[in-house]
């Protein structure tokens, strides 16, 4: 096995609907346009108020992947 080298970016992925969306919303994102995506961690969720009902969700997670040789 060799030794890998790791990178991580911070995404803030956003929905109207749920949390999960917003998260899923990034992660989709960043495998399309990166490469090697392995894994993600939620940092912080938080969200907008419209009137008295939640506007949007937004996620900020952080994307891990691995560099290549």
């Amino acid at each position: 096995m060799s030794n890998h080298i790791y990178k991580m970016i911070e995404l803030v992925g956003t929905s109207n609907t749920s949390i999960e969306d917003a998260v899923q919303s990034a992660v989709a994102k960043a495998a399309r346009t990166m490469r090697n995506v392995g894994w993600f961690q939620i940092v912080e969720t938080r969200g907008t108020v419209a009137g008295d009902k939640i506007g949007q969700w937004q996620v900020t997670i952080k994307i891990g992947f691995t560099l290549e040789d």
